[in-house]
């Protein structure tokens, strides 16, 4: 229970960020990287009389059913909840903050803020097993079959869209969609990879036995023991390997520092960690 409430908030601040870099940066730019609100911007354009939060809504629910048939019902619904959101965030900023122009005369900064912005929202919904919607749902399909990276995915699956772009648009702005596809697909795997970051440890200590039960008992973590032979001084030590995140990697360091300040230890950054208390191996 408690783990579903923290996915639906940490989804909930992903799609309002999704939302507020399309709406008051890349949409008033006409701005199409792709997914389906670049697909709402662009036939926006050749059809103004429907506003682009209804085009999101209608272009969702088709590609929804997709996810429902192909990825599973778990991944459906926390993205038929972020995607629908996320129209309905659109919608309300139409409404209530409408925008008649860019926020600011260079293309170049309306670009970057509101692709950063929606990419770090992307990253964020993706990493709790959901997308925003729109092409997402294509993207996360290539990464379960064929282990694409999601921003990679996100880019190849929004080409289209981006020609489409360049066709209502003009060159420009098509040159700078694609800049901006490519931009949102770094800023994705990066986000991913940082919400994800654990850190490996190994540890040689002469205090093998009250460090083990530390990260047994206090840090809730498993170990695995090794037992090794010093080159120099031929004597007998156990060697811990583990792997924790960033908050439980920092008590550990300064617990180990307290007891024994002659330990060896390694660290190495982890960016997946499937198993007991990690990432699920159906995810």
């Amino acid at each position: 229970m408690k783990k579903s409430i923290k996915e639906f908030l940490l989804i909930t601040l992903g799609m309002t960020m999704v939302a507020a870099g399309l709406y008051f940066f890349l949409m008033p730019a006409n701005l199409a990287i792709g997914g389906a609100n670049g697909l709402a911007i662009i036939i926006n354009h050749w059809i103004p009389s429907i506003s682009i939060g209804i085009l999101m809504i209608i272009i969702n629910i088709v590609l929804f059913l997709i996810g429902f048939l192909i990825i599973g019902t778990g991944f459906g619904i926390k993205t038929v909840y972020a995607g629908i959101g996320t129209s309905v965030i659109v919608s309300i900023f139409e409404k209530t903050m409408p925008i008649s122009g860019n926020i600011t005369d260079d293309i170049i900064l309306q670009l970057i803020f509101g692709v950063f912005v929606s990419a770090v929202g992307m990253g964020i919904v993706f990493n709790q097993n959901a997308s925003t919607g729109g092409t997402d749902i294509i993207a996360k399909i290539l990464n379960k079959f064929f282990g694409i990276e999601l921003g990679k995915g996100v880019m190849l699956s929004d080409l289209a869209i981006i020609i489409g772009a360049t066709a209502s648009f003009g060159i420009e702005l098509g040159m700078y969609s694609l800049l901006g596809a490519i931009i949102n697909s770094i800023v994705i795997d990066s986000t991913i990879e940082g919400m994800n970051l654990s850190k490996s440890v190994s540890i040689v200590s002469n205090c093998s036995g009250e460090i083990q039960n530390y990260i047994v008992e206090e840090l809730e973590r498993g170990a695995t023991i090794y037992k090794a032979q010093g080159a120099y001084t031929g004597e007998g030590k156990d060697v811990i390997m583990t792997v924790v995140d960033r908050k439980d990697f920092i008590k550990l360091r300064n617990h180990i520092k307290e007891i024994d300040e002659n330990a060896f230890v390694t660290v190495n950054n982890v960016y997946e960690v499937i198993g007991d208390g990690f990432m699920d191996i159906s995810d």
